[in-house]
């Protein structure tokens, strides 16, 4: 009898969340790391292999963990309490808060956390500043990151909503963030100067959602793959990029993903220009999209298997063959380049299986496959096929309560996500879209997180990334030779280039809704290494020092104790 009133308790509840679809942005790590932990604990069921959610879906799986309520700790209903009341709008209400600016039927303005919100029988509205300092320190100097700008979120009757946020963020001393560096620091577009940089970041979007799908015009990050440190399918590490996007959840066993994305190819076309006043040619970049599906299909309860494939294509004009949300890509590329004489255009397929049927542990593989001759994968074949996979697990609340366990093995082959043609890499701004890694690496990665009370994260990890030998996707060497048969018959990590060995320790605390005080202190050991072996076609040869320049600021080069300490409202 207590089941079934729980159940209708939840159903009540679900009726008052209309089915907008507001994504709630990858950085809000918090929130995403809740919902695994209740998925892992059997009190919910979620498709983590595409993020962002929806924050109407986080809201309809937090209410549906308070109707289990009697399961969770005491730092569990904590959490959940403080989240309840991060997504009130989404649930159709005002927002609790113990100091108010002003509150009225309608509407509230609130110091903590600072917000603007407003609810009537039509419209819903959120409105909150973002604000934040971090400094950096280690034996090279000071790094100083501020930033400040607004996140707005407009839900309107029961199926639109509009998004948007805005911040400007500046640094003074070195940029850590580059399209060459290995490092998972967020992506973006430096305005330079003599003491650092800024730049702006701006996402939004527009949306029409119903009670099973979704489908919008967006400009966000998203990330595809299970991951707890980095997927090496799409990241959201690179700058985020305008997209058409469709969600579909016909049946609880099936779930569609599709985007058609503009990305930034930093590849200029030398048949586009505009002229300015004094006739001088100022040349545009060449055009380059990106459509991409993942089907996802649940057999039985807590087991996801997901398939999908893409395309990188840079024709002068978006193809309709392209905008199928349920094509084969490489198909299309071949019928519409067949006897052009030119190469296809850039296609992919990618894999993702992810299992929470053993209570308390999330098992997960993901696999990214750029091109796939099947004779490679003989015992006898010396060429491998361009192909990037992660194993990775996590263990929670098992044998200690409010302690996660989380290990990763990612392991990605040489050429995988590049190009011969510049404008087709797997990348946008430069930034690779898979692994910060890139291809021809690899990496170990353990962590253990430890939540002693609701909003403190402690989060101490290991991490070992290695390099081989950089090599460019040539087809033909001067002599008009095979070049790539050779560079893909070289052994993945046959040498190696650059390592990192890092240990990192943070403590985040979340001290109201969006708000948080953190400190980071890792201890990282980065190095280049010298080459004895002869050089072939295509590699690309550098000294040691010459690695470590292109693969990693100076900041950090060596070994490094850096300290971080900050403070946010947003992120």
């Amino acid at each position: 009898m207590k089941k079934v009133c729980l159940f209708i308790l939840f159903s009540v509840l679900s009726l008052s969340v209309f089915p907008q679809d507001i994504p709630e942005h990858i950085s809000y790590t918090r929130i995403y790391d809740y919902l695994d932990e209740m998925a892992g604990e059997g009190l919910i069921e979620i498709n983590s292999v595409v993020k962002p959610y929806a924050r109407v879906f986080i809201a309809q799986k937090l209410l549906e963990i308070q109707t289990q309520s009697q399961q969770l700790n005491k730092r569990q209903k904590d959490e959940l309490t403080f989240f309840l009341n991060e997504f009130a709008l989404e649930l159709n209400k005002l927002p609790d808060s113990k100091l108010n600016i002003w509150s009225k039927e309608h509407s509230k303005t609130t110091v903590f956390q600072p917000a603007f919100n407003y609810r009537d029988t039509l419209l819903r509205v959120r409105i909150t500043p973002l604000l934040g300092m971090h400094i950096t320190h280690n034996k090279n100097g000071n790094i100083t990151e501020r930033w400040y700008g607004a996140d707005f979120q407009a839900m309107m009757g029961k199926h639109l909503s509009i998004y948007g946020s805005l911040r400007d963020i500046s640094f003074q001393g070195d940029t850590l963030a580059s399209p060459g560096f290995l490092n998972d620091y967020p992506g973006c577009e430096y305005k330079e100067s003599s003491t650092g940089g800024d730049f702006s970041d701006s996402r939004g979007g527009i949306k029409y959602a119903w009670n099973w799908g979704s489908v919008g015009l967006v400009k966000d990050n998203v990330v595809w793959g299970d991951n707890y440190h980095g997927s090496n399918i799409l990241s959201g590490r690179a700058p985020s990029f305008p997209m058409l996007t469709l969600h579909l959840k016909p049946a609880k066993w099936f779930e569609m993903e599709y985007i058609h994305g503009w990305l930034v190819s930093n590849v200029l076309d030398s048949t586009r220009y505009y002229m300015d006043n004094v006739n001088e040619k100022h040349y545009r970049m060449a055009n380059k999209f990106i459509a991409a599906n993942l089907f996802t299909f649940t057999p039985i309860p807590k087991l996801n298997l997901s398939v999908g494939n893409s395309i990188i294509y840079a024709e002068a004009n978006i193809q309709a063959a392209y905008l199928i949300p349920i094509a084969f890509y490489k198909s299309e590329d071949h019928t519409m380049t067949k006897g052009l004489g030119l190469e296809n255009q850039n296609s992919q397929v990618f894999f993702n299986f992810s299992s929470r049927n053993i209570k308390h542990l999330h098992l997960f593989t993901s696999v990214y496959l750029d091109e796939v001759d099947f004779s490679r994968f003989l015992p006898g074949s010396s060429q491998k096929n361009p192909v990037s996979y992660k194993l990775g697990g996590n263990l929670s609340n098992f044998p200690i309560q409010n302690l996660s366990l989380t290990g990763e093995f990612t392991r990605t082959n040489i050429i995988n996500y590049k190009h011969s043609i510049p404008a087709l890499t797997w990348a946008s701004n430069g930034y690779n879209l898979g692994s910060y890694l890139s291809d021809n690496s690899q990496e170990i990665y353990l962590a253990l997180k430890y939540k002693p009370i609701r909003g403190l994260d402690l989060n101490l990890s290991f991490m070992d990334a290695k390099h081989g030998n950089e090599y460019d996707y040539l087809r033909r060497n001067a002599a008009g030779a095979d070049a790539i048969k050779k560079i893909i018959s070289q052994p993945v990590l046959g040498e190696i280039t650059w390592s990192n060995q890092t240990i990192a320790f943070t403590a985040e605390y979340e001290v109201f809704n969006n708000a948080y005080a953190i400190i980071n202190v890792v201890y990282s050991d980065i190095k280049g290494y010298d080459l004895t072996s002869t050089p072939i076609d295509g590699e690309v040869r550098k000294t040691a020092q010459g690695y470590l320049d292109l693969f990693t600021p100076a900041y950090l080069q060596g070994k490094n104790t850096t300290v971080t300490v900050g403070f946010s409202f947003g992120f």
